[in-house]
């Protein structure tokens, strides 16, 4: 059957047949409306079938030597190649059981010898026409696809979009945090390759998941849009009761993930993973974090690795309360917070992509907020 369709082009009609007769008399009243090959025996006609452009119909002798019709219908529909092209036998051989063998082994239509002109152009016909409205179908189904997948794309890209604007709503109320989101959420992804491998996390970490993890990990601070600005922007140590309001940026942001679930009426693994980031990434290993004191596998997997991303980026990064550590600072920093900051499992990971989560860094460094880490 030919690659690609043209309905403005003559169909292809296959005849096989050992007889030269025959061939003539089928070429002869069929040549005027489509396009002829012709094959005297079955192998030939196995070849002509598989060949592209290849048959639009085909019309099957029954009685040849060597290899006969039923056969040739047999390996015809055997090949995926093939299989589709419809088959009509036309043949001396008119019992019952004859068209019901040729009928069984996947023929649409059976012609006895001597053939009628008239019934032969009318069954051809119908058959391409068929062929042809299948075609047709196919190209619709295939057009649709196509601007199914496109109008998915730009609802992907149209989302994606939302999710960073709504990211750097909670950023620019921190001026200081710079491309602080980004850089987060290429740790996060980097982290989670590294570990998709891992027997305590492969049965999460699948690629798919691994992309939502990158998608959501930018919402991880969205709370901080309810904190004050006379507590977020405080170029001093906070007081304990200040401590205690920032620590609802992650209360914040978990309630808001939860109205848009409840505005959908359900939630997803997008939303399941940002509604554990936004909570969980500042709780610790040792259960000495916050809000919950969640200790050990208790704290989501999402979470754990946010932690780690979001430590090392504060680590590297210029705050008004602090200057920026140097690379080499900073993981001495988070080598010493293993098994009480972060799960071992997890910081081990990062401790052998180090020079990853440095080629990130500097990929969105800003000069005003973040300095190079060399």
């Amino acid at each position: 059957m030919s690659e690609v369709f043209d309905q403005n082009a003559k169909q292809v009609v296959l005849i096989v047949d050992d007889t030269p007769d025959n061939i003539s008399l089928l070429s002869g009243l069929l040549k005027d409306q489509y396009k002829i090959k012709i094959a005297t025996n079955g192998l030939k006609a196995l070849q002509i079938a598989s060949s592209l452009p290849g048959p639009d119909l085909i019309l099957l002798d029954v009685m040849m030597p060597e290899m006969d019709g039923y056969e040739t219908c047999r390996r015809l529909k055997a090949d995926p190649a093939t299989s589709d092209i419809p088959i009509i036998f036309l043949t001396a051989k008119s019992q019952v059981q004859d068209e019901e063998m040729g009928l069984r082994l996947g023929a649409v239509d059976y012609i006895s010898k001597p053939i009628s002109p008239p019934i032969v152009l009318a069954r051809v016909a119908t058959q391409l026409n068929l062929v042809r409205a299948r075609h047709l179908l196919q190209d619709q189904n295939k057009h649709l696809e196509s601007l199914v997948q496109d109008r998915t794309r730009k609802l992907a890209k149209m989302q994606d979009a939302i999710i960073m604007a709504m990211a750097s709503l909670a950023e620019t109320r921190d001026n200081e945090t710079g491309n602080h989101i980004r850089r987060t959420q290429n740790y996060v992804a980097a982290l989670a390759r590294k570990l998709k491998n891992h027997p305590r996390f492969s049965a999460l970490l699948t690629d798919e998941n691994i992309d939502l993890l990158y998608k959501s990990a930018p919402l991880h601070d969205i709370g901080k849009v309810g904190i004050p600005d006379n507590i977020l922007l405080k170029p001093d140590k906070l007081t304990s009761e200040e401590f205690e309001v920032m620590k609802l940026h992650t209360v914040y942001g978990r309630e808001t993930i939860i109205s848009v679930e409840k505005y959908l009426g359900e939630s997803n693994e997008f939303l399941r993973f940002a509604r554990e980031i936004t909570y969980s990434h500042q709780e610790k290993w040792d259960g000495s974090g916050y809000p919950e004191n969640l200790m050990g596998d208790a704290i989501p997997l999402s979470a754990r690795l946010m932690a780690i991303a979001d430590v090392y980026d504060a680590l590297i990064s210029r705050r008004v309360y602090k200057p920026a550590f140097s690379h080499e600072e900073a993981i001495s920093i988070m080598r010493k917070g293993s098994g009480t900051h972060f799960d071992p499992d997890i910081l081990e990971a990062f401790l052998e992509i180090t020079e990853e989560f440095r080629q990130i860094a500097n990929q969105f460094k800003e000069s005003d907020s973040h300095v190079p880490v060399n």
